[in-house]
């Protein structure tokens, strides 16, 4: 008992002075922790701070930046949009002054400089003289040549009312003059004549006396133009013969003789003739 009563006294104070070893040290212990935690948050809270503005200030660099980026592209395309309105406008005014000069142009005549840089405009012509000039003229249907008018009658009658025919158009049955107008005639039936007996009487007769051949205004036959044994006043037909002249060969007299007697009651075409009017015509 005794001995565990000693025993039991170390333990004790062993305890109890590891006990206040502990206490000593626990509150020293406890003492150096509670001031590390009073000063830990200061300077936790310290570092934060710190952090946080060092992160605000960057966002708003960064933001100041990005805005003034904005400003400056806004502002380059104001001024490019700016240029570009100057630019039209310009071409604008440009095409406005060239249509300008185009009217002016087109309005005005384009003048020279003075001489010797210009030559002298030509003189103008002199006024036509065809005005005065005295024409000849025929009728609707008739053909104007050497100063008369020819009408040429497809209508098949006989020597007498192809005559009163030509009367009544205001001429007469042909009258030939000339080699000359002899030629013109038979260069014009050879494309009016159907076949070789599709002839024209002429003015030309001896019905007042037989062999004297005169013409329908009572004119003697001066020149003729007599195919071959022509006239011959066959009276195979008509027992009063042949007293009456057609003309024409298709395929072409020798010679213009193309002139032949017939009898006056067969009908045949015609060709009238008549004197060109004159006056004062513009010519061409």
């Amino acid at each position: 008992m005794p001995e565990a009563d000693v025993t039991y006294a170390d333990v004790k104070f062993s305890r109890s002075k590891a006990r206040e070893n502990i206490s000593s040290s626990g509150d020293a212990t406890y003492s150096e922790v509670r001031i590390s935690e009073r000063e830990q948050p200061a300077n936790v809270q310290q570092g934060g701070s710190s952090r946080r503005s060092k992160v605000t200030s960057v966002v708003l660099l960064v933001f100041c930046l990005l805005l003034v980026a904005a400003l400056i592209a806004l502002g380059v395309t104001n001024f490019i949009n700016y240029k570009s309105q100057d630019s039209l406008k310009e071409e604008n005014e440009a095409l406005r002054k060239h249509l300008s000069e185009m009217k002016a142009n087109s309005s005005v005549q384009p003048t020279c400089p003075p001489p010797p840089s210009c030559p002298p405009p030509p003189p103008s012509p002199p006024p036509p003289e065809t005005q005065t000039q005295t024409c000849l003229k025929c009728g609707a249907g008739w053909e104007e040549h050497g100063g008369k008018c020819y009408y040429f009658n497809t209508n098949r009658t006989s020597w007498s009312d192809s005559r009163a025919s030509c009367r009544d158009l205001g001429g007469d049955l042909v009258k030939i003059d000339s080699r000359e107008e002899q030629e013109f005639l038979v260069r014009k039936l050879r494309g009016l004549m159907e076949d070789f007996e599709d002839k024209f009487w002429i003015g030309l007769t001896d019905s007042e006396t037989e062999g004297r051949w005169l013409w329908a205004d009572g004119s003697p036959l001066n020149e003729s133009f007599w195919s071959g044994k022509e006239p011959d006043n066959w009276n195979g037909k008509n027992p009063s013969g042949e007293d009456c002249v057609r003309m024409g060969e298709k395929g072409g007299a020798e010679d213009l003789k193309c002139w032949f007697d017939s009898s006056c009651d067969i009908p045949h075409k015609s060709i009238c003739e008549k004197s060109a009017e004159t006056g004062s015509y513009v010519c061409v």
